[in-house]
């Protein structure tokens, strides 16, 4: 399983979590405790995270936690209202990563988890408006590429071409 890890966009998130909101802090982190949840608290950080409550019908479960910030790694894109979360959050910062929507291929669908699939994939203007709608101010942006080691049209795109959009923003 560890092998299976992906290494490059943890240690992408975890540098920009760490350029914005460096440790000891206290992070409400979206989603159930995963392996990104251990790489934080190896790096200094108390983490909390939510306990799989379907955040699209109970988005104020983030107000029972007081931390210095949220982080939502690769969630929204799994909220059918990602805005109903964002504008419930009371933390003075959120740090967060999506998907980008890619021209050359359809979001992406597990074919055996039935939630394992993507409502949203952003472009970075429309997360930008999201967060700007919620209440948000965006004050750090970053972007950055997902190779994969395959041959092909795609995977050619794939080391040219943002995956993740990171961004840093403040009540």
């Amino acid at each position: 399983m560890y092998h299976k890890l992906p290494h490059k966009r943890y240690a992408h998130t975890l540098k920009f979590l760490q350029s914005v909101l460096p440790a000891p802090a206290t992070i409400l982190d979206l989603g159930v405790r995963n392996p990104f949840t251990e790489v934080m608290e190896q790096n200094g950080y108390t983490v909390y995270n939510t306990e799989g409550e379907d955040l699209d019908l109970l988005p104020d479960v983030v107000k029972k936690y007081h931390v210095d910030a949220v982080t939502a790694f690769e969630i929204f894109e799994h909220l059918l209202a990602p805005f109903n979360v964002l504008k419930e959050i009371e933390a003075p910062k959120i740090i967060a990563t999506v998907p980008l929507k890619l021209w050359f291929t359809p979001a992406y669908r597990s074919k055996t988890d039935m939630w394992d699939r993507h409502y949203h994939e952003f472009e970075d203007w429309q997360f930008d408006w999201l967060l700007q709608n919620t209440g948000w101010k965006v004050k750090k942006k970053e972007k950055w590429t997902s190779p994969v080691n395959k041959i092909g049209f795609r995977p050619i795109l794939r080391k040219f071409t943002p995956r993740y959009y990171a961004i840093y923003a403040e009540k």
